[in-house]
């Protein structure tokens, strides 16, 4: 019965007839007074497991969110559906959080979304005191673990807030990445009472990974993107100065982009953010500092134009493309120049203790490794958060490549062998120079010219680089955690040094193969495999600039109005009435009162 009404509140104000795997769960378990963790991917739809209780409930809802671009997006989203909410943060006046609290008290609202640093403002916890406040929701949950990869101290105080309610609330908390180590600490740190726990799958089948090595970045970056002519996507960079560097030469290559880091004033970011959300630039240069809960449905790729330091802050900046369900790229551009940057990085910050760096310096090997795999890489990520998923997923690139496996006992052999006989004090690039008797100043000073491995393999620098990530990558080798890593014998040495010991190692043959059902279209084209017919482009596109009117006219983005698959939806079942209207996925009451008559309106144009 409560499932049924809430299916109804789904419909109603959502536009959707049933909800996607582990919604339901998480919801009923809410609605039956348990405290609950989602870990669910980006896209998967952590927010409606709020937000219909939200309605449901007496009292309201307080969502703790750290990011003021979320608050807004979300806030702009529920009030076109006709749910009341309002936010709390530094975006505001005194005068206006007085007001919106006010108002709150009184019932004027649902959600409340608040930034954790506002939690014990005495604004703030006088409207608690007295608000019926029935549930607390901890969005990007894995923000108070320090084993998560966006440790925020604000997000310590927030079970203090909990404690000091008059009456304790449903506590629910999610998030999209968290492994099994920080979903443990998530329930630890926030004090849930035997939550309900759902981890609903970590895959996103609609992206596509792909990873190049190339000699020229930028040019790369240029020739993926001259694909992507009239799509939205972000292109992350390590430090400030990339962005900088790519954002300029993108746009006097004639692209329209935009920056975003933490050197720039509040005002040109909030500027920045603005022109990427409404559109009006296809692309954001940007930082880490840039996405966590940016809720653009409609980035079709994301770039990163260097390595991340982890698996986890890569699959969450990776899933901010194709939020929509519609099909979109993750291509990251890897070199060994940006394991080093990462690591100078982990080794300087100064915030953090020794423990903490040593444990960050594992996870950004783990994120080599996966930058130099020749597996499937869904699958590699797949298994890092904890699953078992099949060995292919027939939709990265390793998996759309052709290999062969190629012996390399005996180079791996001469490898540990030149590790061991230089006592275990060098790094990758010595190793190679010594293997293939290079006689440099620097190897000739520190006598490795008369070790007897010098000179022993013809094999290129590039292959034997390639082996040596094989042999860290399963254990054979490792490498320290200074600040110039040296390589040392891993526990599974000895194996490769046995009389009957084989190695092989997958070396990729054949150019990379043109990945036709993946491969997204251009304007002239316009969509991919959710896909509109040919002959609805011109619908589809003039859809989208009815939507883009509307949106400019309430300034709001574009895919608050409608999500690009909720325009998809309309040109497969062309609807010429509000009863048909409604049948279109995303399409709530409230939304087809006030935009079908114009919608249906264009459709009938084209029917």
């Amino acid at each position: 019965m409560i499932i049924s009404k809430a299916e109804g509140f789904l419909k109603k104000y959502f536009g959707y007839d049933s909800f996607r795997y582990g919604q339901e769960d998480l919801i009923k378990n809410i609605l039956d007074g348990s405290d609950v963790l989602g870990i669910m991917p980006t896209g998967a739809g952590k927010s409606l497991c709020f937000q219909i209780p939200a309605l449901m409930f007496e009292g309201i809802v307080i969502v703790i969110s750290p990011l003021i671009s979320l608050m807004k997006d979300q806030v702009n989203a529920l009030t076109q559906s006709g749910i009341p909410s309002a936010f709390i943060n530094s975006s505001l006046t005194d005068r206006q959080i007085s007001k919106a609290l006010t108002n709150a008290v009184k019932g004027a609202y649902k959600l409340i979304y608040v930034a954790p640093e506002r939690l014990h403002t005495f604004d703030f916890l006088h409207f608690a005191s007295i608000a019926n406040i029935a549930m607390v929701t901890v969005d990007e949950a894995h923000c108070i673990s320090q084993w998560g990869q966006d440790f925020r101290p604000s997000y310590i105080e927030i079970p203090k807030f909990v404690e000091i309610l008059k009456k304790r609330p449903i506590v629910s908390a999610f998030t999209a990445t968290a492994t099994p180590r920080v979903c443990d600490d998530i329930v630890q740190q926030l004090k849930l009472n035997k939550p309900s726990i759902l981890v609903s799958g970590f895959n996103r089948p609609n992206l596509y990974f792909d990873i190049k090595t190339p000699k020229d970045k930028f040019l790369e970056l240029k020739k993926f993107l001259q694909a992507k002519e009239g799509l939205s996507g972000i292109v992350y960079c390590a430090t400030r100065a990339n962005v900088e560097e790519v954002c300029d030469k993108l746009n006097t290559a004639g692209f329209n982009a935009s920056r975003y880091h933490a050197g720039l004033s509040d005002v040109e970011r909030h500027s920045n953010q603005d022109l990427f959300l409404f559109d009006k630039v296809q692309i954001m240069v940007a930082t880490n500092a840039f996405g966590m809960g940016i809720d653009k449905s409609n980035v079709s790729f994301v770039v990163h134009y260097n390595m991340p330091k982890d698996l986890e802050g890569y699959y969450q900046e990776a899933g901010r493309a194709g939020r929509d369900g519609t099909e979109a790229e993750c291509l990251l551009l890897y070199s060994k120049g940006d394991v080093s940057t990462n690591l100078w990085m982990i080794q300087n910050a100064s915030e953090a203790v020794d423990y903490i760096k040593e444990r960050n310096v594992t996870r950004l090997y783990e994120m080599e490794h996966y930058s130099t795999s020749k597996e499937c890489l869904r699958t590699y990520i797949l298994k890092y958060f904890g699953e078992n998923p099949d060995a292919n997923c027939g939709k990265c690139i390793n998996c759309n490549s052709t290999f062969e496996e190629v012996d390399i006992t005996i180079e791996a052999q001469k490898i540990i062998s030149c590790v061991y006989r230089m006592k275990e004090r060098y790094g990758t690039n010595l190793i190679v120079e010594t293997l293939r008797g290079k006689s440099s100043k620097k190897l000739i000073n520190f006598g490795l010219d008369r070790l007897s491995t010098f000179g022993i393999s013809k094999s290129s620098a590039a292959f034997l680089g390639d082996i040596i990530d094989y042999l860290l990558i399963f254990g054979y080798l490792y490498k320290t955690s200074d600040s110039y890593p040296i390589i040392k014998i891993g526990t599974k040495a000895k194996e490769a040094l046995q009389k009957d010991s084989k190695l092989f190692m997958k070396v990729r043959v054949k150019p990379e193969k043109a990945v036709t059902n993946n491969k997204l279209k251009t304007k002239s084209t316009v969509k991919t495999d959710n896909q509109i017919s040919p002959q609805d482009n011109d619908l589809f596109t003039a859809l989208k600039q009815l939507r883009h009117e509307i949106a400019k006219k309430q300034e709001v983005p574009a895919f608050v109005i409608f999500h690009d698959s909720t325009l998809m939806d309309m040109c497969a079942k062309k609807p010429t009435s509000i009863y048909e209207f409604l049948d279109v996925n995303g399409v709530g009451s409230v939304k087809a009162e006030k935009y079908g008559d114009e919608f249906i309106s264009v459709i009938k144009e084209f029917v």
